[in-house]
Order: C-alpha cells, then structure tokens, then sequence
C-alpha cells in the first residue's frame, strides 16, 4: 500500500488581549428563526429559468443498406433492386437555449442544431414555437435563433452578464434540458476562466465549471448568483459521456459578438492584428530572457497591417490586450474577437526586457485577392482539383496562419486522381509545381497541357511540409518534414 509522508505544519497563534466591552460590541445577533439561516438559490432560479428553453432539431438524411454496396448482392439483386435504393429516415437531436432578447432571439451551440430541417423551441411554461436559424458560426459553436410567434409577443429573458468580470471560485448555476428529462438547475463554482486547447471549437476559450453538465445541456446557460448570464454550457470532459465536474461554457462576451452579427448582417466579421505567431515555450522564454513562458511572440508581420502601423516589431511579445492576459494564441483569438472592427485596443508587448503598451485599430481579416475557384481540367495530376487564391481571411476560415500566401485546394472531385490516391486534400497549399513558383491560380492553370512524365511538387499540409513526386503511371512518392 502506498503511504505518504505527512509533513508537520506547525502553526503559531497570536493571542490578543481584548477589552470586556468591545466583545460585546462585535458579538453578533443569534439568528431567530429558519429563513434567517436558510440559505437558498431560488430567487436566482425563479428569475433566470424561465427563459431557459429546451431545443428538439431534425433533419432527413438519406441513407441505404450497406448490404448494398457489397459486391455479391449487386451481383445477384441487380443495381435497381429496391432493397439498395436510398430511403429517407429523421435525425433527432435535443439541447437547450437561452432567451436573451424580448422578442425571441435565442442563443445555443451550433452543434446542438446542426443541419436541421426542422427546430422546434419549447418553454418551460410548455409553450411551443418553431425557430428559425439566423445564423450558426460553426467556429464558435454559436447559433443565434428566431422564435416564429405572433407580433407583440413578449418572451422572459437572461440579461447577459460580463465574462471578464468572472473569478475563479464564483458560484454558478447550470440550467438546461440533461438527457431530454426537462429542465434541471445544478450549482458549482468557476473553476478556470481562461482554459484553452479543449478543442471544440476554433476560439478554444472557455470558462471551466464543476456544475454538473450533461448531454442536452448544451446550449443552456451558465448564470451568476445576480441572474446574469455569464457563458453558454458547451462541453464535458469526461470518459463515459456524463457529468466528471469539468464542464465548460463559452464567455458571453464571445455570445455578445455573435449576437451583434446575427442582427446586422447575418456574418461574423473577425478582427486580425496583421501578423503571425508563435507560442512563447519555456525554452523559448529563456532564449528571450522572460521571467516565465506566455504571451505570443509575434513572429512575421503583414506590411501594411494593423499592428505594423502600430509600430509593433517582430520579436514582440504579446502579453496582454486592453489588460487581459493572453497566455496563448487561442486566448489572443479570443480577445481580437470580443471587440468590433475599428475598436481601438491597448496591446501591451514585451520588447527587450521592456514592458509597453502599444494602441492598435483592429481591422477586419482582409480579402483580397479575391479567391477565383478554378477546378483544372487539363492532364496533369491536379485534374478534376479545385483551387483558390488565399487570403488572409479565406486562410483563417481554412485555419491556416492568416499570412499564409498562395493557392490552397478547395475541393478534390471524388474521381480525381488526386483524390483515388489520396495525395491531395482540402486545405492543403501548393507551394511549387512541376519546377514553377505557384503564386495564383493563374500559375497553376498555365501548367494544364504541360508534357510530363513525372511532376514534382511542394505543398503545406498544417505544420507539415510534403515534397512529392507523381509519375505517369500512377505511382506517388512523399516526403515530409516540418516548417
């Protein structure tokens, strides 16, 4: 059996001599009755849930015996037999939302709506609504919805709290539908308030809690002891699918962003600074001569983007925005996205042992140039691949590094070669082709009737870089290393 050694603590009490008189004077009251001990999270609850509302999504899905596609039965039922053709069958998801605006917007997690035909909203008062999508950021695994009710209906709202202001060792409560059995109010405190690399979403930033969270919690909400929200239940960590104590919520401040662009417009504009990073290691952290690893260096800049005009240098280390830590890439993601482009931020670097804050405009993600989808139709080994141009905002919706410049694979046709053997994949970036620099699609469409016999070529695969080589007959042959 494993002991372990219990250290001694010895603790020193200091005795102070008080007056007979100023004890009396801080004695306290003795309570006198229940209520005046009666300690109770009902008025919370009674303020908050009823705009907590269960989410039931369908959608059709066509789909057809696997005893089809094995080749034997073809062979003796014969393709047209009605035993292989598709069949429609439903979908069913459930999940919760939150009402935070009187005429019936609602916000849950994308995930909880997915592609649904068919969103049936249902209050706890048992009134019932459809729901029409405005908009779901896969992103953030945010969905902004419509409730379809009569002019003039009036609906119970959370008022939305202020993420920032939240402290590890809060109490929260956790509201939502677990397992479709209706709705249920669990407690716990703020565990973490900046956990990032959960990857569940692109803007891995989450608030921690050990608020039970269950399956068909997703999408409800993560209130304060003053009845404002402070995040949208979102996932669990756990190893049997239920409730371990760590669930987590995505701030509201991001829910806040996400609102704004399902009222004006439908589409989330994201901010960029006009540079690319890298994290801050412990190696790298004494290279540097910090105190501690965090932050992120700022590892290329953008010539004419926000932060060069600002005067930020590469080398800088990014460790605060407007006075909010930023530990890591995701938290800096994060904070860029709270604030609405041509916002004014304080980004505070170090430089040399130097600690200075420097003003930056936020600017929106660029789009030039424009992406041009252009499928090759010639006989080289990119036929039947669609490409684009990159920019940095279509390299940040790919998850590229935003300064990744080039031509990236947008689509791989199912017949392709490409795709038969595997070699070429969506996100994937052409860097050379054939012994030519490929800059646009332009270059690479210029190399449609070229005569080959063996086509090398160099492509970006995420933090990989592949040399490969496609001979006539088929055959490929790659290497890869890192960047």
């Amino acid at each position: 059996m494993l002991r372990m050694a219990v250290p001694l603590v010895v603790v020193w009490a200091v005795v102070t001599v008080v007056p007979p008189a100023a004890v009396a004077a801080i004695q306290h009251r003795v309570p006198q009755g229940e209520q005046e001990i009666r300690l109770t999270f009902a008025p919370v609850v009674k303020k908050v849930a009823p705009a907590v509302v269960n989410i039931y999504a369908a959608r059709k899905v066509v789909v057809r015996s696997p005893l089809f596609a094995d080749p034997f039965f073809r062979r003796f039922l014969g393709r047209d037999f009605a035993f292989g053709m598709p069949r429609e069958r439903i979908q069913r998801s459930l999940g919760s939302g939150v009402l935070v605006r009187e005429d019936g917007l609602v916000v849950t997690n994308t995930h909880v709506i997915g592609d649904a035909d068919v969103i049936r909203v249902v209050l706890v008062d048992r009134r019932e609504f459809d729901a029409e999508v405005l908009l779901a950021d896969k992103r953030t695994d945010l969905a902004v919805l419509r409730l379809k009710a009569k002019a003039g209906t009036h609906f119970p709202v959370v008022p939305l709290g202020d993420s920032d202001a939240v402290e590890v060792g809060d109490i929260v409560l956790a509201i939502g539908n677990p397992f479709g059995i209706g709705q249920t109010v669990t407690s716990g405190i703020i565990s973490a308030t900046a956990r990032t690399n959960i990857g569940t979403s692109d803007f891995g930033f989450y608030l921690q809690t050990d608020a039970a969270i269950n399956p068909g919690n997703s999408g409800g909400a993560l209130v304060g002891l003053d009845g404002r929200l402070v995040g949208i239940n979102a996932a669990i960590f756990s190893r049997t699918g239920e409730s371990a104590g760590i669930g987590f919520a995505i701030p509201v401040n991001m829910v806040k962003t996400v609102l704004l662009a399902a009222t004006h417009g439908g589409e989330i504009v994201r901010n960029w600074l006009g540079a690319a990073y890298q994290p801050v290691t412990p190696e790298l952290a004494e290279a540097l001569g910090l105190d501690r690893p965090g932050g992120v260096l700022v590892r290329m800049l953008a010539q004419d983007g926000p932060a060069a005009r600002a005067g930020l240098k590469e080398g800088d280390v990014i460790v605060a925005i407007n006075g909010h830590e930023v530990l890591d890439e995701a938290a800096l993601k994060f904070r860029l996205a709270t604030y609405p482009a041509g916002s004014r931020v304080t980004v505070t670097i170090l430089r040399e042992g130097e600690r200075l804050d420097v003003p930056v405009v936020l600017e929106p993600l660029p789009d030039e140039p424009p992406a041009q989808p252009t499928t090759l139709k010639g006989r080289n080994p990119f036929q039947g691949v669609t490409f684009g141009n990159l920019s940095p905002r279509l390299a940040d919706k790919l998850g590229l590094d935003p300064l990744t410049r080039g031509v990236v694979v947008l689509k791989v046709d199912p017949r392709a070669p490409a795709a038969q053997l595997g070699w070429l994949r969506p996100g994937d970036v052409v860097e050379e082709a054939a012994g030519h620099a490929i800059h646009s699609v332009a270059d690479l469409v210029a190399l449609d009737d070229l005569a080959w016999e063996k086509w090398p070529f160099r492509l970006r695969r995420g933090r990989e870089r592949l040399a490969c080589v496609v001979y006539r007959s088929g055959a490929v042959d790659c290497r890869s290393g890192p960047i």
